[in-house]
C-alpha cells in the first residue's frame, strides 16, 4: 500500500467516530450523518495529496462534513415536511434522568437553523474557538459569535419549553 493510501486509511480510522458525532449533531439523523462522512471522506480522498498533514488535517476534514452536512439538508428531496401538530414525544419513565436530558438536549438543537446548530456543535460540542469555527464555516468570527448566540437562545427557550410540559404532564 503506497504511504499516501496508509496514511488516509490511518486518519480514517482515528477520526470517523468523531467526524460521524459532529454530523450527526449537525443533521440530526445517524443514517444522513453516515452519508454525510461518507460523500465527505470521499472528497478527502481526492484531495488527499494536496492536504497538508503537517497542519490539521482533522479541520479539513471537519469543515468538508460540515460543508456536507449544510449542503445535505439543502437538497429539495431531503428537506422535512411541516404538519400542523408536532408528533407526540415518546415517554419512557424507566430512562435514565442523563438519557432524558441528552434527548431533551438533542430535540432541541434539531430546532435550530441549520448554521446556527453547525456553530454551537463546532464551539460547544467539538470545542472549538470563534476564529476556528468562522474558518471552518467559512464566515465571519462576528457571524459565528450572533449565529451562536440565537442557537443558544433558541436551545435554552426549547429546553424550558420542554421541562414546563413535562411538569404538566
Amino acid at each position: 500500500m503506497p504511504d499516501r493510501d496508509r496514511d488516509y486509511v490511518e486518519f480514517v480510522e482515528a477520526s470517523s467516530t468523531t467526524l460521524r458525532r459532529t454530523a450527526y449533531l449537525v443533521c440530526g439523523d445517524w443514517h444522513r450523518a453516515d452519508d454525510v462522512v461518507q460523500d465527505a471522506l470521499y472528497k478527502l480522498y481526492l484531495s488527499w495529496s494536496k492536504v497538508d498533514r503537517g497542519g490539521n488535517p482533522l479541520a479539513y476534514a471537519r469543515r468538508i462534513v460540515i460543508n456536507a452536512a449544510l449542503d445535505i439538508g439543502r437538497r429539495p428531496w431531503r428537506r422535512e415536511v411541516s404538519t400542523d401538530s408536532p408528533p407526540e414525544l415518546a415517554r419512557n419513565d424507566d430512562t435514565a434522568d442523563a438519557y432524558a436530558e441528552r434527548d431533551e438536549v438533542l430535540s432541541a438543537l434539531l430546532q435550530l437553523a441549520p448554521r446556527q446548530r453547525a456553530c454551537i456543535v463546532l464551539r460547544y460540542y467539538e470545542d472549538l474557538s470563534i476564529e476556528q469555527t468562522a474558518e471552518i464555516l467559512n464566515c465571519t468570527q462576528g457571524t459565528v459569535k450572533s449565529q451562536s448566540a440565537r442557537g443558544l437562545e433558541t436551545l435554552r427557550r426549547a429546553i424550558n419549553l420542554t421541562r414546563s410540559i413535562g411538569r404538566l404532564s
